[in-house]
């Protein structure tokens, strides 16, 4: 008999200290008392008395130590949490990477193993861990977060908890050592908890959750589509050979492409849409730079379910209509374009301008580069 996967429910918070894994262990408390059969998988409370007095009583499956570069390392054991089997495991931190020679590379692939099984599952995690927001937290806070999960993970699970927090309130827990040591609490006054970039963070993860529920609440219609959403555009139309939404992001092997894409993708969660991502080269074999880049593209693409298409061709734009007219594309997403001088403006077009002129059924959007605006306000 076929078995039917766990439910999972997601605590998610704009930061640490807002009290995720509190609320995670406060609800895995009720349904023990309810009778169910309760484990913690993995619970890293930080040394907060308040976090570790919630989890009393509760069966914790002891870690496993793992030995890497000298260290010995203690993750969560996901063989003897299989082994146990139980109603329900409350795993921390859903973001984290594992340590090398464990089952997989991320803790949410963990989770993805215990739920196949029939085990239902809470965990938490911080709304800047999330792939598709990777740029706009660093453009918010200055620091880029390197542990990130797929958005898939959120929009799979069965239901999310924001746990929200005014930004004073967080600053006062900080400040009385709810959060770090006190010897840590300056510098992070200093740093990530400055009252804008926990406001800005707070902005987000509402926007998230509220984009959650949209996404439940209006399921795909029809043959799939799903009605558009109220995007900024250079081109009104719509493309007629198309049956759904479709995007396409163009890129080059650059480190900004990154931005686009994550853009791109958060469209796409917005409309319902599919996203190819296109890399026209002029060049038949790539450069060492080229290759890391693609490289970099590929493992992104891949983490948000997008696909990246390879092509070659003298012109972008020419590629780029050929390839929108097969995909079905309605939405082009761009960087800005290259500075161009005084000649190439007077004999070409510019690329945006040519695309709207050889794909008049399209929409086309300029994705602005934030950083860049940063730097020059600074």
């Amino acid at each position: 008999m076929a078995v039917t996967r766990g439910r999972h429910k997601v605590f998610l918070g704009m930061a640490a200290g807002v009290g995720k894994t509190y609320r995670m262990l406060q609800e895995g408390q009720a349904e023990a008392l309810a009778g169910r059969d309760v484990v913690i998988g993995y619970l890293e409370p930080h040394g907060r008395l308040e976090t570790l007095e919630q989890a009393a009583g509760l069966e914790v499956v002891p870690r496993r130590r793992v030995e890497y570069r000298d260290t010995v390392l203690e993750e969560m054991d996901l063989p003897a949490v299989l082994r146990r089997d139980p109603e329900l495991c409350l795993i921390d931190e859903l973001a984290h990477t594992n340590a090398p020679g464990t089952e997989h590379p991320k803790r949410y692939e963990d989770v993805q193993d215990v739920l196949a099984t029939g085990i239902d599952v809470y965990s938490s995690v911080n709304v800047q861990h999330l792939e598709s927001l990777n740029d706009q937290v660093a453009e918010v806070t200055g620091t880029r977060v390197r542990e990130t999960v797929p958005d898939a993970m959120l929009a799979a699970a069965d239901d999310v908890v924001l746990i929200d927090i005014t930004p004073d309130s967080l600053i006062e827990r900080l400040l009385a050592g709810k959060i770090y040591p006190q010897e840590r609490v300056q510098a992070a006054l200093n740093n990530f908890f400055k009252v804008e970039n926990l406001s800005a963070l707070r902005e987000v993860a509402l926007r998230q959750v509220a984009d959650e529920v949209e996404h439940k609440r209006n399921p795909l219609e029809g043959d799939g589509a799903r009605p558009r959403g109220r995007e900024d555009r250079l081109v009104d139309g719509s493309a007629p050979s198309a049956i759904a939404e479709r995007l396409l992001a163009l890129v080059t092997p650059e480190p900004s492409s990154q931005r686009i894409v994550r853009r791109a993708w958060r469209s796409a969660q917005r409309l319902g849409a599919e996203l190819d991502v296109l890399w026209v080269t002029q060049e038949e074999e790539p450069t060492d730079s080229e290759n890391e880049q693609l490289a970099a593209l590929r493992r992104l693409t891949s983490v948000l379910g997008a696909h990246l298409l390879v092509e070659h061709g003298p012109d972008v734009a020419l590629v780029a209509q050929r390839v929108a007219r097969e995909r079905g594309t309605t939405y082009i997403l761009m960087g800005p374009p290259r500075p161009r001088g005084a000649l190439q403006r007077l004999m070409t077009p510019a690329l945006p301008i040519r695309l709207m002129t050889m794909l008049p059924g399209v929409d086309l959007r300029i994705v602005a580069d934030r950083t860049q605006r940063v730097k020059e306000g600074t």
